[in-house]
């Protein structure tokens, strides 16, 4: 598997790299990465041939899609992809009165959901304006997931599948955007908005990996019968499958419950015996399914991403998969790398 291997997004005939650049950690979630950091980092990506950039108007309110169109602004346009989202509206507004919730030293912007049909218009407009970039070639509503509303869910993800869709359906027939889907961390909003429309992409965070194939049931099942695609994120569950069961690992942004530290070692166990590192794995498998375009993975320093490419291209033995299979801690009807 290499990086650069190109993949189709749903009918749309654009074509994306395996591998993906997801820009959260330049948007300084947690913790500040450097104007210099960030660009070697894309600087790096390019060079490796990766031409997937996934950012959005949440990362560090803002920030993230100026560092992105910054760094893409001297490439040839037609050279890459760009995805962005819709969904929240950035306003101007003093750092003191800004809650930046899990965001450093980000943008002075006040950032507020709207996914009505002028909200959605207006953050398209928007984010084009921050990339300084003459269009997005994907666009995904984002976080209308019972994570991100809780109980206000239901009421959010009809406002989206109305006002949201009707703006990026028009946007996608007068040809402004190639692609528009629904970016989010539940596999069942996915599933339910590929009932309800006509969707070309989804970005999945966290809910395809080497620990949950829950989405083989049906949400996989119909993209491939509606000719959708599908770009995961999240695949290392937020960082457990990077750094494997060891105290202090984090599934879902939280200390992984006793239950996932134990399977993760188990999985662990196989990994030495055929000598493969784990995260390679847990990059591998995600793209080997033939819904999945691309696995989209964020990082902070040059070296990790350097370190993520490696692991896209490592040889696995088939014999491997098939371990995990018989031991129980692969599902059987999960796709796996050639």
């Amino acid at each position: 598997m290499q990086p650069t291997e190109r993949r189709q997004i749903g009918q749309t005939g654009l074509e994306v790299t395996a591998f993906a650049f997801g820009t959260a950690p330049i948007g300084n979630i947690f913790e500040p990465v450097s104007e210099a950091v960030a660009s070697e980092m894309m600087a790096t990506a390019w060079d490796a041939g990766v031409r997937f950039f996934d950012t959005a108007p949440m990362y560090g309110h803002g920030l993230a899609e100026l560092r992105t169109g910054h760094n893409l602004r001297g490439k040839n346009r037609d050279d890459f992809v760009l995805a962005s989202k819709v969904g929240r509206v950035l306003t101007p507004a003093p750092r003191a009165s800004i809650d930046f919730g899990p965001w450093v030293d980000a943008a002075p912007f006040r950032s507020r959901f709207d996914y009505s049909y002028d909200g959605t218009m207006r953050a398209f407009e928007d984010s084009l304006q921050r990339l300084a970039l003459e269009r997005m070639d994907i666009c995904f509503i984002h976080d209308i997931d019972v994570y991100t509303q809780g109980a206000d869910q239901p009421r959010v993800f009809e406002e989206a599948m109305d006002g949201c869709w009707r703006a990026l359906d028009r946007l996608r027939s007068e040809g402004l955007v190639k692609a528009i889907g629904v970016g989010v961390n539940e596999w069942e909003v996915c599933h339910e908005a590929l009932k309800r429309h006509d969707f070309d992409c989804f970005l999945l965070a966290g809910r395809y990996t080497l620990l949950e194939q829950a989405a083989l049931d049906e949400f996989l099942p119909l993209c491939q019968q509606r000719g959708a695609t599908v770009v995961v994120g999240g695949g290392f569950n937020s960082g457990i499958l990077a750094t494997g069961a060891k105290p202090g690992a984090k599934y879902n942004y939280a200390p992984a419950p006793p239950a996932i530290l134990e399977r993760v070692a188990r999985i662990e166990q196989v990994c030495r015996e055929f000598n493969v590192p784990l995260p390679a794995a847990a990059l591998q498998f995600v793209v080997a399914h033939p819904a999945v375009a691309s696995f989209t993975a964020g990082t902070r320093t040059v070296q990790q991403l350097r370190q993520n490419l490696e692991w896209f291209s490592t040889p696995i033995p088939a014999a491997f998969w098939e371990a995990l299979q018989r031991q129980g801690l692969l599902r059987e009807d999960a796709p796996v790398p050639a």
